[in-house]
């Protein structure tokens, strides 16, 4: 299995133990990593030309995927910030 990009353990190397911790404790940011990991396999699908999809599908999935990476970013500076 190839390496996808984008996965959230890339986006935020250095907060990994953030980040596991978050997906196991808190139930909201779970469902967003879970989206986002969803939205970021459908691109790389499309990328991939494993599924077909057209532009404006493509670019709704990215616009998505970092609407997502925003909001779990900003979770994890909060709960690192506060020694989650």
């Amino acid at each position: 299995m190839s390496h996808k990009a984008h996965e959230l353990a890339a986006e935020f190397p250095d907060d990994l133990e953030v980040l596991k911790h978050l997906k196991a404790t808190r139930g909201h940011f779970a469902v967003l990593a879970d989206r986002y990991d969803e939205v970021n396999g459908a691109i790389y699908r499309i990328e991939t030309e494993l599924d077909a999809a057209s532009d404006t599908r493509l670019e709704d999935l990215k616009k998505e995927r970092l609407c997502l990476l925003d909001q779990l970013g900003r979770m994890i500076r909060d709960a690192g910030a506060v020694g989650a």
